[in-house]
């Protein structure tokens, strides 16, 4: 049983639906067909995919930007998740290390993410550490619409 990773494409839409559950953003597949289609139109986007027997068991999503803080480009990993029944296995790291390469590809200096302050996401952190990610801030957001 190999895995492979390669970007997104429609028919793997429908496995997608109850990864961004488990992420904890429930979607339609409706409404997961507007976003990436949309998403998908950007060049600074790309949404990766891990199959396995052709089911999708992994997504990261990436976008790529200019910095304020230094000069250069750094990608942002906004989206992240790996099969709750495919964990501890390797995979989160593979796809850790293609959103590494694409980001290198794009010419970006740094990668960074943000991972929820919530109790059920310590794992998560525990596991972007052992990938040589460093806690360096708390995220805010605010809803205005």
């Amino acid at each position: 049983m190999t895995t492979e990773i390669r970007a997104i494409q429609p028919t793997d839409y429908t496995d997608l639906v109850e990864l961004m559950s488990e992420l904890g953003y429930p979607t339609t597949l409706e409404e997961l067909t507007k976003r990436l289609d949309l998403l998908h139109k950007h060049v600074d986007y790309e949404a990766l995919v891990v199959v396995k027997n052709n089911q999708v068991i992994g997504f990261a999503g990436v976008c790529k930007a200019l910095a304020f803080e230094f000069t250069g480009l750094y990608v942002r990993i906004t989206a992240f998740v790996v099969s709750t029944k495919q964990r501890k296995q390797g995979i989160g790291t593979k796809l850790l290390k293609a959103c590494e390469e694409w980001a290198i590809q794009q010419g970006a200096v740094v990668i960074t993410l943000n991972s929820g302050n919530r109790e059920e996401r310590q794992a998560a952190h525990a596991f972007y550490k052992s990938n040589g990610y460093v806690g360096k801030s708390t995220g805010f957001s605010k809803k205005i619409t």
